[in-house]
Order: structure tokens, then C-alpha cells, then sequence
């Protein structure tokens, strides 16, 4: 499913930056909600030891997937500054219909490997939508963020995407103003 994830989103960007017409004002919003995106997705990619561990801290004591509800962000964050209200929309679309089935085979695969422990936290932790208060669970919880563990998970490279899909909006912005 990882495949098609990156497969796809890269057959969608190529049209998408071509028929784009951002401006201004939603350069800044989508920006604002990207920036918030990658930084989830960063803390999260600095806690998470995936298929090691149940990670049950930092940003996974507000939700079960903080690294797709970073995506999410991201993705929303780029759509909207690409211009158009078809953008967001047919994201929306493809993070449901592709992410839907992803957290659904984690979950499923998080509950063989962790057992009781992941339903425990299951039932306590949304998939999606953040809790006001993180969850604290009652065995001993695994260590927290660190740059290695960062680098490990490769998050850089959300980084590096968002920042050329922003320039090559920008530039398209700047050249048509």
C-alpha cells in the first residue's frame, strides 16, 4: 500500500503544479497549514520505532496516527495554495480512499503484534482526530523523541518535498502576478 500511496500522489502532483493558480493570500494559509503538518509529522517521526515497539507517547497519547494527520495537513496545506477549490476537494477524495485502507491493515497488524496492550490503547486513543488531554497509558511508556530517531524515519523528506512544491508554487504565483 506504501507503493501506491507515493505512486499515485507523484502521478497526481505533475497536473496539479501545471494546472495550479495560487495566489497570495492562500500561498500563506496553505503554508500555515503545511508548516503545522510537517512539524506533527516530524515529532512523530522522532518518537515512533515502527513494528518495535507500541509507541504510546509524544503526539500518539493525542492520536493513533499522528503521522497521517500530518500528511493530512500537508496535503490540505498544498492543495489549498494550489488556487482552486477542486484542489483540496480531490485531496480529500484520495487521502480518504488511500489512508482509510492504511490505518485500517496498521490497526489490524498493531493489534497481532501488541495484543491486548494496542486495543487497550485503541480504545482509549482516537485513529484520527486528536484528544484535548494525551492519553497516559498504565504500563511503563517507551522513550520520547530524539533527532536520531527523526533521521531513522527519514522525515527529511516531507521536508524536502513541501519545500519544492511550495517554490515551484510561489514561482508560479510570482511569475503571473
Amino acid at each position: 500500500m506504501r507503493r501506491l500511496r507515493l505512486r499515485a500522489v507523484w502521478l497526481l502532483i505533475v497536473p496539479f503544479l501545471w494546472l495550479s493558480q495560487p495566489d497570495g493570500t492562500l500561498l500563506l494559509v496553505g503554508g500555515l497549514l503545511a508548516v503545522a503538518g510537517l512539524a506533527l509529522r516530524g515529532w512523530a517521526a522522532g518518537t515512533i520505532h515502527k513494528e518495535a515497539e507500541l509507541t504510546t507517547t509524544g503526539p500518539y497519547a493525542f492520536t493513533r496516527n499522528p503521522l497521517y494527520v500530518g500528511s493530512f495537513l500537508l496535503g490540505l496545506g498544498v492543495t489549498v495554495a494550489g488556487g482552486h477549490w477542486i484542489w483540496p476537494v480531490l485531496f480529500v477524495a484520495f487521502y480518504t480512499a488511500v489512508y482509510g485502507r492504511t490505518m485500517t491493515g496498521e490497526a489490524r497488524l498493531l493489534g497481532e503484534l501488541f495484543g491486548e496492550r494496542f486495543h487497550q490503547y485503541a480504545a482509549h486513543v482516537p485513529a484520527m482526530v486528536p484528544r484535548l488531554t494525551p492519553w497516559r497509558a498504565p504500563w511503563e511508556p517507551s522513550g520520547g523523541f530524539t533527532v536520531a530517531q527523526f533521521r531513522r524515519n527519514r522525515e527529511w523528506e516531507a521536508s524536502l518535498g513541501a519545500l519544492v512544491g511550495f517554490g515551484i508554487l510561489v514561482a508560479k504565483w510570482w511569475l503571473v502576478r
